[in-house]
C-alpha cells in the first residue's frame, strides 16, 4: 500500500524513454509517485493524436508525466530509474520501437531539474567511458498533451496482453518492481 501523498508538496517530472506504456508501469510502482500520465511532449503540433505522433511528423515523443512527493522519492531517484529503464545510447529507438517518437529525453520543469538531469547524465557517461555516447535530450518542458484514454494505465488494464507479457513484465522484473497482481 502506498503512503498517502500531500497534494501541496507534489512536483512534476516528465520523461521520454521509448514506449510510454513501459515507463508508466515502472513509475507507477514507485513509492511516493502520486500519478503517472502517458502522453506526448517536445513537438510542435498542438493536441496530437497517437496516429499523428506515430507518423513521426509532429516532433513529439511518447512521454510520461510523473507527479511525485519529493519527501518520499527524490527527483534524483526518478532520474536513476529513468536511466536504468531504457537504453539512453540508442537514437530514436527502444527495442523494436523505432522513430523519433521513441527518443530518449528529459523535459525539465525548473533550473534545478535541468542541473540535476545534466549532472546525472554526466555521471552516467563518466561511469561508463567506453560505452556508446548518451543521446538523451535534456530540454525545458513544453506543453504536455495527455494521450488518449486507452493509453492510460495500460499495463494495469492489459497485464496479459502480448506487449505487456513480453516487454513490460521483463522490465519490471529487471528493475525488481514486479509485484503480485
Amino acid at each position: 500500500m502506498k503512503t498517502p501523498v500531500d497534494p501541496s508538496q507534489l512536483e512534476t517530472a516528465t520523461f521520454a524513454s521509448g514506449c510510454f506504456w513501459c515507463a508508466e508501469a515502472i513509475f507507477q510502482a514507485i513509492e511516493g509517485v502520486d500519478k503517472v500520465v502517458s502522453g506526448y511532449s517536445g513537438g510542435s503540433v498542438p493536441n496530437p493524436t497517437y496516429k499523428q505522433v506515430c507518423s513521426g511528423t509532429t516532433g513529439h515523443a511518447e512521454a510520461t508525466q510523473v507527479t511525485f512527493d519529493p519527501k518520499q522519492v527524490s527527483y534524483n531517484e526518478l532520474l536513476d530509474l529513468f536511466w536504468r529503464m531504457h537504453d539512453p545510447t540508442t537514437l530514436n529507438r527502444q527495442g523494436a520501437d523505432v522513430g523519433t517518437q521513441y527518443r530518449s529525453a528529459i523535459f525539465t520543469h525548473s533550473p534545478e531539474q535541468q542541473a540535476k538531469a545534466t549532472a546525472s547524465r554526466d555521471a552516467l557517461t563518466a561511469a561508463n567511458p567506453e560505452a556508446d555516447p548518451v543521446v538523451t535530450e535534456i530540454i525545458p518542458a513544453s506543453i504536455f498533451y495527455p494521450a488518449e484514454d486507452y493509453h492510460q494505465d495500460y499495463f494495469q488494464n492489459n497485464a496479459n496482453a502480448p506487449y505487456c507479457s513480453f516487454v513490460i513484465k521483463p522490465k519490471l522484473r529487471k528493475l525488481k518492481l514486479d509485484k503480485p497482481r
